[in-house]
């Protein structure tokens, strides 16, 4: 059985069946999908009717991103955030107003339900965007920054390779975990479309909603697939461009 993680979707649908192909995911793989799977392309509906569809197929591990937070505010009511339909929201929204009111419903309890972050076995970390306290995940006091920390990440870009691990200078949230696997940021802020590793910290969001490719890849082998670039596969969109 492989582990696969999967980085932000943000309604690439197309992509989402591409990479699940080119990995050739069977039922004995088990999926961890790291969050942000609405808002951006069209089909924001359609790509959690297939993780639906694979929760009951293969053991699927679903993180909670915070345009997936965005996207349940809206549906309880809270209607004037101009800036999130700016930032892929619209396109949910148009792409949801098709839906039955019981298919939505379907929907809105599997967003309900995702989880904070995953801890496995062999002491991986997997979390949309990180935390902030000192002492891990467990004794973070500002939860919602599960899905809205960058700093875990800008921290390990910033990190001197070289710095060891025993300097009491060197990110104490670094050394809770074997690995973290994050999203959240994309890479294509510092020019990135593959999946990148500083010090423990692996950042899968491949930039699947701007213009780069949605990303599966093996956490143990760190193989991984790709789909086209998403941009070519919503040609009449815009996505979060």
């Amino acid at each position: 059985m492989r582990t696969l993680v999967i980085g932000d979707i943000h309604g690439a649908y197309k992509a989402l069946l591409q990479i699940l192909e080119r990995a050739k995911v069977t039922e004995n793989d088990k999926l961890i999908f790291l969050g942000d799977y609405v808002d951006g392309w069209s089909q924001s509906p359609q790509v959690i009717a297939k993780l639906i569809e694979l929760k009951a197929s293969n053991d699927c591990v679903f993180i909670q991103g915070n345009h997936d937070e965005l996207l349940l505010d809206y549906f309880k009511g809270r209607t004037d955030n101009d800036l999130w339909f700016m930032h892929g929201g619209g396109a949910s929204v148009a792409a949801y107003d098709e839906l039955s009111h019981d298919e939505k419903e379907i929907h809105l309890e599997f967003l309900r339900n995702l989880k904070p972050y995953y801890l496995d076995d062999d002491n991986r970390l997997f979390i949309h965007a990180g935390f902030t306290n000192l002492h891990g995940v467990l004794l973070e006091y500002y939860p919602r920054l599960f899905y809205w920390d960058r700093t875990l990440w800008e921290t390990a870009l910033a990190l001197d390779p070289n710095l060891s691990k025993d300097d009491i200078r060197y990110p104490k949230r670094f050394l809770h975990y074997k690995e973290i696997f994050i999203g959240h940021t994309p890479l294509t802020r510092i020019g990135e479309s593959t999946p990148q590793n500083r010090a423990n910290v692996w950042n899968m969001d491949t930039g699947a909603a701007y213009t780069n490719p949605l990303t599966i890849m093996n956490v143990d082998t760190k193989e991984f697939w790709q789909s086209d670039n998403v941009n070519e596969l919503y040609p009449d969109e815009n996505g979060r461009n």
